[in-house]
């Protein structure tokens, strides 16, 4: 197949360099993970793991949505779900991207929506009071939270750095405070 996508930040071991094989993993990755997924910041994960270049991406999952294969779920969060007709070019087409690529793609995408997921179910705040920093960390569900847990930094640089943290897997902290309180 001869390369006709920008290959801008794409890895030659590995990576996608035509637009038929990037709309096809896009197809796998939404069929797989089977939840609305933002599009942008799907092009941006595949782009930084060098899988595909991100304009290449973006302009991918427009043709998809023209063409029937995705469906716009919310304009503001840039969301789509793929439709019937996309399950079936990754069902029939699935076995054209190596088992490597797809697996990389998919862990990369579904950390991605973990992280997507989880910043739309919590509320952080760092704020400043007397000249100290603290963070507010809350896990919510329905917009109301459920655990809050504020804390004293050192400046905001670790404030960020608890935050990230926070966000990679916030049910895992609740559970442990849970533990730790129940003990």
């Amino acid at each position: 197949m001869e390369k006709d996508a920008l290959t801008a930040g794409v890895s030659e071991i590995g990576g996608l360099f035509t637009t038929a094989e990037i709309r096809v993993l896009i197809c796998y990755i939404f069929s797989s993970i089977n939840q609305a997924i933002p599009g942008k910041l799907l092009a941006n994960t595949l782009h930084y793991e060098g899988i595909a270049n991100c304009f290449e991406v973006n302009d991918s999952i427009d043709y998809l949505y023209q063409n029937g294969q995705l469906e716009l779920v919310d304009k503001d969060e840039d969301t789509y779900i793929i439709t019937q007709s996309g399950k079936d070019v990754a069902e029939t087409l699935k076995t054209t991207l190596s088992i490597i690529v797809k697996e990389r793609a998919y862990n990369a995408a579904l950390k991605m929506y973990s992280r997507f997921k989880n910043t739309k179910e919590t509320d952080i705040k760092i704020s400043r009071e007397d000249n100290k920093t603290f963070i507010t960390c809350s896990a919510c569900d329905n917009d109301s939270p459920f655990m809050s847990v504020k804390l004293l930094v050192s400046d905001e640089e670790q404030a960020i750095h608890i935050k990230e943290k926070f966000l990679n897997n916030p049910t895992e902290i609740y559970s442990n405070i849970i533990d730790l309180l129940t003990k």
